[in-house]
């Protein structure tokens, strides 16, 4: 079994939204991936982000300046 790691989660209202943030992470080099969102948290469109800890600030940061809206932001242990 995988060894969970703290992770910071975003969740979005839409699909589009979670699609423009994966394309704005791969054009800034931030690691992550999308994931279905995890039954502890609501997402409307029912997809996230996740991505190191480490780089909450630096994704509030790239998604604050691009425009592109989310529904939360999350720590969690996945």
């Amino acid at each position: 079994m995988r060894e969970k790691t703290p992770r910071v989660v975003i969740t979005f209202h839409t699909t589009a939204e979670a699609m423009a943030t994966e394309k704005l992470c791969q054009s800034k080099a931030l690691d992550g991936r999308l994931i279905s969102a995890p039954r502890a948290l609501s997402a409307d469109c029912g997809i996230a982000w996740s991505a190191p800890l480490a780089l909450r600030q630096a994704l509030q940061t790239a998604l604050g300046e691009s425009g592109i809206e989310y529904e939360g932001i999350y720590e969690l242990l996945l």
